[in-house]
């Protein structure tokens, strides 16, 4: 008898649970407002249950999922179905803490409960945030961290190990090791068969090998050149010494110096890669604009609380304009998304604006979109301009920010002329490269032409939108570089009148840019004099500060060594940048040492004249009576051009400053016009 009462109560029991399912699945099925989108930037996990598998039904930006077995990321937000809009936003802010749950099921799951993912995956499935991984162990590194040799980074390594750090490069974790390194040369993969286009590599040179101890297995903290914090700790995988040249045409299309990439490469970057991964300690500091500053997972929290389910990307490392905000309102348009302006804020090409005047430029534009529709964050990235990967490599990093869709416009991240004056990369080689991947990518990528204005209906337009025989308007960024130094007019039509005082804030007339005079020839004291003498004519006309950059004749002359060179480039840079006029004469003998000096000033937009002083050293060795060619032997290699070529063994001093004077006036330095 009390077996076939216990037989009663498990069929009632399993009669209960089987309408129990059929109302959730009715549930499931009927809800319009039970659904919120929420965050997948984690490792998955499956969740096996015994409920009928259902089709998954789309409803506006929510995906309900109700199959078995059911794949959730491991930080989803768990939402009962019957939940209101209304309620959203308080739901948001009472997250439960997965830990509290079990994320695989031996019995149904609750499955009223939905979760649906808002931002992009990221890159490989899993956003590799090392400061949020390691935060918990940050005492125990600091100590580890003075008990190890380090290395202080450069710019470029800074912005590396940044992006590393807060995941804006997942799946990286680390410094490419030599096997992932020539995978992407030769492969545009890591070795894991991912896509990645750009080397990611910590050069060091032999003489950081040998004073550092540095080998397999060994750590190394990296710290920031700014303050001095350490930043991570690396650990050593291998040690490789790269094919500079084979890198720069796999990556950079050819060999040629006139790439900045494969300038850096060959004048900048040191012999050796370290390859290994990193714990990370702290984010480097930022005291400027760091409103405006976000990590991807900072970014896709922003996302989720502005409920953005569809985000299009804009790169951009030049002010933005009326053209540019047309675009970007397209591409929202066309794919009903919402705008991410996303400039790059670390090193991008030599001479570009300096990226002060751009951020306040792009606060002013966000102001002409409609109220919410887009949002402004600074991509601490350093450039490569290395087009078609480049856009690839661009594109993966807005992935890994939460980001849905990607414009890609015109010579994306194109670095200008080659050495022969030929473009390095076709007008939408980037675009194609981009299309090749686009199935693994799992961003959209949004296509543009040139966009051009139409003065006669008021309205611009993608060119090949645009009927043959209709009136345009362009104004390139070489041309507004040139009409911002010269003072010429910028149309209203071209951007607006508060960017426009911005730009000319930052860029006065040309008789009140500063500018730097380069002498370059044999060392001797009648060098030192005609630089003395330039200097004294211009203070003389008062219309700007003048500084000599000279050596002293009252010690030993010495030739200088390349990070003297550097110094003395910077700070005619910063002169020069601040409206002042310098005069440099620094013994800068070889090709490489006037590359250096120039690179430094070209970095901070300055204008540099070069004087080639041709006097030859047979004169100088009979007629300077420092000698210093008895006890040294020259190197001096002639410039490769130069604005002026003198000779004092044939003009008077005098003569010579009077065509210095009279080429900075054709220039538009002295005087007034």
């Amino acid at each position: 008898m009390a077996s076939i009462e216990v037989v009663l109560i498990l069929t009632t029991l399993v009669d209960i649970l089987l309408v129990l399912c059929f109302l959730i699945y009715k549930k499931l099925k009927s809800s319009d407002d039970g659904c919120i989108v929420l965050p997948s930037y984690d490792e998955s996990q499956t969740i096996e249950c015994p409920l009928p598998a259902y089709e998954p039904q789309t409803n506006g930006r929510c995906v309900l999922i109700n199959e078995c077995p059911i794949t959730v990321p491991t930080d989803a937000i768990r939402v009962p179905m019957d939940v209101t809009r209304l309620q959203m936003d308080s739901i948001r802010v009472q997250i439960e803490s997965f830990d509290d749950h079990p994320n695989t099921f031996n019995e149904p799951p609750p499955a009223y409960f939905v979760y649906l993912k808002m931002s992009n995956a990221p890159h490989g499935g899993l956003l590799k945030d090392l400061l949020a991984r390691d935060a918990p162990r940050k005492d125990e590194l600091l100590h580890l961290a003075n008990s190890l040799p380090s290395l202080t980074l450069n710019e470029r390594q800074l912005c590396d190990l940044e992006l590393i750090l807060t995941g804006g490069f997942s799946p990286l974790d680390g410094f490419l090791s030599q096997a992932d390194y020539i995978s992407v040369l030769d492969n545009l993969r890591l070795t894991s068969g991912l896509v990645w286009t750009i080397p990611i590599n910590l050069d060091v040179g032999q003489n950081d090998i040998d004073d550092l101890k540095l080998a397999p297995t060994s750590k190394l903290v990296l710290r920031n050149p700014q303050d001095d914090q350490p930043l991570a700790i690396l650990t050593i995988q291998d040690i490789y010494r790269p094919d500079k040249s084979y890198e720069a045409t796999k990556v950079f299309g050819k060999d040629d110096d006139a790439h900045p990439a494969v300038h850096y490469l060959h004048n900048v970057a040191k012999e050796f890669y370290l390859g290994g991964s990193l714990e990370a300690i702290n984010a480097p500091s930022h005291y400027d604009y760091a409103e405006d500053r976000f990590t991807p997972a900072e970014l896709r929290s922003k996302f989720n609380k502005l409920n953005w389910t569809r985000v299009v990307a804009f790169q951009t490392r030049n002010p933005m304009h009326r053209a540019h905000r047309e675009l970007t309102v397209r591409a929202a348009r066309e794919n009903k998304c919402h705008v991410l302006i996303h400039p790059v804020v670390g090193m991008t090409k030599p001479g570009d604006i300096d990226h002060y005047t751009r951020v306040r430029v792009y606060k002013t534009i966000i102001q002409k979109y409609p109220e919410g529709m887009a949002g402004l964050s600074l991509l601490p990235l350093a450039m490569r301009m290395g087009g078609p990967r480049e856009a690839v490599w661009h594109a993966i990093i807005r992935k890994n920010h939460g980001c849905t869709h990607f414009i890609v416009g015109r010579d994306h991240a194109g670095p200008g002329k080659d050495s022969n004056g030929k473009d390095f990369y076709g007008p939408y080689d980037a675009q194609d490269l981009v299309n090749e991947f686009k199935d693994e990518l799992d961003i959209e990528v949004v296509p543009f032409k040139m966009v051009s204005y139409l003065p006669d209906t008021d309205e611009y337009a993608p060119s090949d939108q645009i009927e043959p025989g209709t009136k345009t308007l362009n104004i390139s960024g070489t041309e507004l570089r040139r009409r911002l130094k010269t003072g010429g007019p910028i149309p209203d039509w071209f951007t607006y009148p508060e960017v426009q005082k911005i730009l000319r804030s930052v860029h006065p007339p040309r008789t009140s840019q500063g500018f730097t005079v380069l002498f370059l020839g044999h060392y001797s004291t009648t060098l030192l004099t005609l630089a003395n003498a330039l200097d004294t004519v211009l203070n003389q006309g008062g219309q700007r500060p003048t500084t000599l950059l000279v050596p002293s004749t009252k010690s030993k002359v010495v030739l200088p060594t390349k990070e003297q060179i550097e110094t003395y480039g910077f700070i005619a840079s910063q002169i020069s940048k601040n409206g002042g006029a310098v005069i440099a004469s620094p013994l800068i003998e070889t090709l490489q040492d006037q590359q250096t000096f120039l690179q430094a000033i070209k970095q901070t937009g300055g204008e540099t004249v070069i004087v080639h002083v041709k006097t030859s050293l047979d004169y100088i060795k009979s007629n300077d009576r420092t000698q210093f060619y008895q006890h040294h032997q020259s190197s001096f290699e002639a410039p490769k051009s130069s604005q002026l070529t003198v000779d004092f063994s044939v003009q008077s001093i005098g003569q010579i400053v009077h065509e210095v004077v009279l080429e900075l006036e054709k220039e538009g330095f002295v005087g007034s016009r």
